[in-house]
């Protein structure tokens, strides 16, 4: 296979474990956009970690999940043959996505949509230090440029709600 090619990632030895996590259980198989539909697997995942009481055990949950994030995409990687951050490991946009309703009392849908969107947005621009933690080795790349990405979306979600709290009426009429 030519240099820089991403191997299919049917290739894969389907029995790993660590592969179908960081695949999304599938969805970075999905030929188009899979850090779209992996980003959608972490709207559950991020119900999930509010149900976790207190912001301590929140952020706690969320570290324990971008660890195994860590080492199931470092491992996928291995499995593709070092291709540095395949499209179909999505589990970095699994975890971003939950990283951007950290301190959420609710999940609204029309935050759910504004949380999607800016973090897509955030995830594909990939703004400075977004770009740069992207070279970091081992797995931690993968994710860690998704978590700048959620820091992003997620003050942007915060900055909105102040705006709109503010008594702007275009910015509570999104809301």
């Amino acid at each position: 296979m030519p240099t820089g090619q991403t191997p299919s990632p049917l290739s894969t030895p389907r029995r790993s474990i660590p592969f179908w996590i960081a695949c999304g259980f599938g969805l970075g198989l999905i030929p188009k956009a899979p850090g779209t539909w992996g980003s959608l697997l972490g709207i559950p995942a991020a119900w999930g970690i509010q149900l976790l009481p207190g912001l301590g055990w929140q952020v706690a949950g969320l570290g324990a999940l971008a660890l195994l994030g860590v080492a199931v995409c470092a491992k996928s990687v291995r499995l593709l043959g070092g291709v540095d951050d395949p499209g179909c490991i999505v589990f970095d946009e699994v975890v971003g996505m939950a990283a951007t309703f950290l301190m959420f009392d609710s999940m609204r849908p029309v935050t759910i949509v504004a949380a999607f969107v800016l973090f897509r947005i955030f995830d594909v621009l990939k703004p400075s230090p977004a770009r740069e933690v992207e070279h970091l080795a081992h797995g931690w790349g993968i994710m860690a440029d998704d978590l700048v990405a959620a820091v992003y979306a997620n003050l942007s979600l915060h900055l909105i709600g102040w705006l709109a709290a503010s008594g702007l009426p275009e910015v509570a009429a999104l809301l």
